[in-house]
């Protein structure tokens, strides 16, 4: 077997462009988390900070950790009219730790806000998150203002570098048939697994393979069902999972000591579309699993990286400028010819006068004279006719 090493050099461009991203990820991750002033909001007191995810939620401390959390900061603003709010904004690694955070604090009675990137409100509390950073806002009295006032504080926000803040694609599979407000979680781990009651157990999830879950709940006509899907890297690793999840179900019993992982969840629907694992379980009918099952279908979005450099051959554009410039090209030949060979002939003409063009005996007519010889009046119209022609 030959195996085939390339060896890259990074140049110096390379090296200070990569030592510059860094430091921006650095400066990034660093800057303050709340603004001094906002919307006619002012800082009261200093700023309470943290790198410790108890400070943010002592209760929930270890599932913000698996949210990718990194720093923590509370404050209290006031206005000139004597109202307050608290903030708290919890920073994470990457867009995907904010959201998931997000869709695990949003409770089904919240109303949705358009706020940062995603909002919801409740009563006097408002949550939002916008790139990587949630934010809890606790107004003492709210009023029609508070929403643009909370918008004027996302912009404000530090925003994560790269990739970064890409937001997670596996929640737009999610149907939007029968599916119950504000329960759509994303989990990223084992302990927001835990806290979801999801049926399957986080073994058979596999989360060091690379799998992220999405769990919601839908209405059925035995009551309330849950929706799971499981996505891995590649279909191949669904498909292995997916084997592991039909058999554990198909025992029927609860997790072993020894390692293995057989389930009792009732009801379980399986499928796998591209490199998703959908799971349904709960009172549902035969008919109402396949409809729901069939409403997730995996979109592959496929990227053909080649040569952005055409040819001659092979770009129709240049082709036609090509055919444009030889159509000029052929025309400005043609004039500069005629010019020429026009000017040629009266430069000859006036140096060598009737040698070279008009000379007498390349300009003889040829006539029969016919008039001459005794023609026929009634052959006059004949004569004249051929001296015509």
């Amino acid at each position: 077997m030959c195996v085939f090493m390339t060896v890259i050099r990074p140049s110096l461009g390379s090296i200070l462009l990569f030592g510059a991203s860094l430091i921006f990820a650095v400066d990034s991750a660093t800057d303050p988390l709340l603004p001094k002033e906002f919307g006619g909001w002012q800082i009261a007191g200093s700023v309470q900070t943290s790198k410790e995810p108890s400070q943010a939620d002592s209760v929930n401390s270890a599932l913000l950790k698996e949210y990718g959390f990194t720093d923590f900061a509370a404050a209290s603003y006031t206005r000139d009219d004597g109202r307050k709010v608290r903030l708290k904004a919890a920073r994470f690694g990457d867009s995907s730790g904010a959201y998931g955070a997000f869709t695990f604090y949003k409770t089904p009675q919240m109303l949705v806000e358009k706020i940062g990137d995603q909002g919801a409100a409740l009563n006097e509390r408002v949550l939002f998150y916008r790139g990587n950073i949630l934010v809890d806002a606790d107004f003492g009295k709210l009023t029609a203002m508070s929403a643009a006032e909370l918008r004027e504080l996302a912009s404000l926000l530090p925003l994560p570098a790269g990739n970064t803040r890409n937001l997670p694609g596996l929640p737009a599979y999610l149907p939007a048939q029968s599916y119950v407000k504000n329960s759509a979680k994303y989990v990223v781990g084992g302990i927001g697994l835990e806290k979801i009651n999801a049926p399957l157990p986080a073994q058979l999830v596999n989360f060091s393979a690379g799998a992220e879950v999405v769990f919601a709940n839908y209405n059925s006509s035995g009551g309330p069902a849950a929706l799971m899907l499981i996505s891995y890297p590649t279909p191949q690793i669904a498909a292995e999972h997916l084997r592991q999840i039909d058999a554990a179900t198909q025992a029927g019993t609860q997790p072993k000591a020894d390692g293995s992982f057989p389930l009792d969840a009732g009801r379980v629907f399986t499928k796998r579309t591209g490199p998703i694992v959908v799971v349904a379980s709960g009172p549902l009918s035969a008919s109402e699993a396949i409809s729901l099952l069939a409403s997730v279908n995996y979109d592959a979005d496929v990227t053909w990286n080649e040569n952005t450099s055409f040819s001659k051959k092979d770009n129709l554009a240049n082709l036609l400028v090509n055919i444009i410039l030889l159509c000029g090209i052929l025309m400005g030949l043609a004039l500069v010819a005629g010019i020429a060979f026009g000017g040629i002939r009266i430069m000859v003409k006036r140096i060598m006068p009737e040698r070279v063009f008009d000379r007498p005996e390349g300009m003889e007519f040829i006539s029969l004279h016919l008039s001459d010889h005794g023609v026929r009046p009634q052959d006059s119209k004949v004569s004249s006719t051929i001296k015509a022609s």
